[in-house]
């Protein structure tokens, strides 16, 4: 899980995660099975390790696709200053009769205005969509066959409709059934609410840096499975940073370099600054490196970027915190060394 700013979509950073595996193959249906042993438990383990981290935060949403629609989650996570939104998987029984998708469809039009849809590899071009909105209260009723009789018998909640208008010929037409616990008292907070579902899209930025864009993740050949994990947890933490770098490169969000890096980093960074602008030490109107937006520069810089041309990406700079990680414990060692060393 990662946090996102809510009103400027900057990546602050990792909040927690959880790596696990399969020993074996499970037979018991995972209905059958208490909720702390399904895999799905992670959409509320991970919610929980949100609150505890971004505790401070004014208000806290989370944020999930599909998969993450699951009644445990409703009925158990919402607090003071915690909110849920996720896109609806499940057809939903409704307290009084009916579907949640078909209550969807009976909902009287609202607004319309236009989104952006970024490109996703390999089917889908970037393009803008002309979307109707709906939206109203719904409470939804415990599944039947929900084995955990003391989480609530209904929960209330708010039901957002977004479809495209008229879509392209040969594109699928964009339909979101959004279900969330904020409260939606006009247009504005609802289209307020859609924005923080695009938001989702900066974690699958995430795993392309991983991939196919940065660090390959799937093409590494380890020998064992726990080896595996060290790396995938390695991997995540390095993605997310090389994002972080390509967001602020342009200083347009002012994230401090703290954000990122320790305060023994910013000094090697600090440290580095006159080299990379071409200046000696004696020299002044140095851009320091209290802000992200710069720490970025000299990474890329490191990494082989020359200023000119396209601006830097994941892979330049990855390359560049690989060169700026040799510096650092390179210069690391060296002050250690100063401090033990006494000379008579």
């Amino acid at each position: 899980m990662i946090a996102v700013d809510a009103t400027t979509n900057a990546c602050l950073g990792l909040v927690g995660g959880e790596v696990w595996n399969r020993p074996g193959v499970v037979t018991e249906h995972h209905r059958d099975r208490p909720f702390e042993d399904r895999e799905s438990h992670r959409w509320l383990a991970t919610a929980e390790r949100a609150r505890e981290v971004l505790g401070p935060a004014a208000m806290i949403t989370v944020v999930s696709d599909r998969e993450g629609d699951i009644y445990p989650k409703w009925a158990a996570l919402p607090q003071t200053g915690v909110h849920l939104l996720t896109r609806a998987m499940v057809d939903r029984r409704l307290v009084g009769g009916g579907t949640l998708f078909a209550a969807a469809g009976e909902i009287a039009i609202a607004g319309r205005r236009q989104i952006h849809l970024p490109a996703r590899q390999p089917d889908r071009a970037k393009r803008t969509a002309v979307v109707e909105l709906r939206y109203g209260a719904v409470e939804i009723c415990r599944p039947r066959d929900e084995q955990d009789r003391t989480l609530a018998a209904t929960v209330r909640l708010w039901l957002l409709d977004v479809r495209e208008v008229d879509p392209p010929k040969g594109v699928e037409p964009l339909h979101w059934r959004l279900v969330t616990t904020h409260e939606i008292t006009d247009m504005a907070k609802a289209w307020q609410v859609v924005g923080w579902y695009q938001a989702r899209w900066i974690i699958e930025q995430l795993f392309r840096v991983m991939k196919s864009q940065g660090l390959q993740l799937e093409d590494s050949q380890l020998a064992t499975g726990e080896r595996l994990v060290k790396l995938a947890a390695a991997a995540t933490r390095a993605a997310c940073i090389d994002m972080q770098l390509v967001q602020e490169r342009d200083g347009k969000d002012q994230l401090p370099a703290s954000n990122v890096f320790t305060e023994p980093e910013i000094e090697t960074l600090e440290a580095l600054n006159p080299t990379l602008e071409g200046k000696t030490d004696r020299q002044q109107n140095l851009h320091p490196v209290a802000s992200l937006a710069r720490a970025a520069w000299i990474i890329a810089r490191l990494g082989g970027w020359n200023c000119y041309y396209k601006p830097p990406g994941p892979i330049t700079m990855r390359r560049g915190m690989e060169q700026f990680y040799s510096i650092h414990r390179g210069r690391q060692l060296e002050l250690m060394m100063k401090r033990e060393v006494r000379i008579p």
